[in-house]
């Protein structure tokens, strides 16, 4: 068995024995780098998921998102996959791509002629 095999496997271990529980990792050690960190390190959302959403989602993006594909791999439904896929991303907090502009950025638009006085005003008012 390679490294990453075996690191794959303890991996899956891990998360077994966790059955859902939060993992802290308290220690990282980077050997090529001949360097140890210790300290509480809280683990990403996609590593916190039971080892079942990973699998399912490592399937997922092989499949480059085809939930056709995705029927054939698990032996289900579309209605299945779909409920799975919506119950994964519920967990997931996603970074918002169009948030709203700050008080600052209103003022300096305005300031700057880009928008009107009542445009800001909107703007402003709908940031209460």
């Amino acid at each position: 068995m390679d490294r990453n095999s075996k690191t794959a496997s303890d991996w899956q271990d891990l998360l077994r024995i966790a059955e859902g529980s939060s993992l802290v990792v308290e220690r990282v050690r980077l050997p090529e780098k001949r360097l140890t960190v210790e300290g509480e390190f809280l683990l990403p959302e996609l590593a916190q998921f039971s080892l079942e959403d990973q699998v399912f989602i490592a399937a997922f993006l092989r499949s480059h998102g085809s939930i056709k594909e995705m029927e054939q791999v698990f032996g289900v439904s579309y209605p299945t996959i779909k409920a799975r896929l919506n119950r994964i991303a519920g967990k997931l907090h996603f970074v918002e791509t169009n948030p709203s502009p700050s008080r600052a950025e209103i003022l300096d638009r305005l300031q700057s002629g880009e928008i009107s006085a009542e445009a800001a005003i909107r703007a402003l008012e709908a940031l209460k």
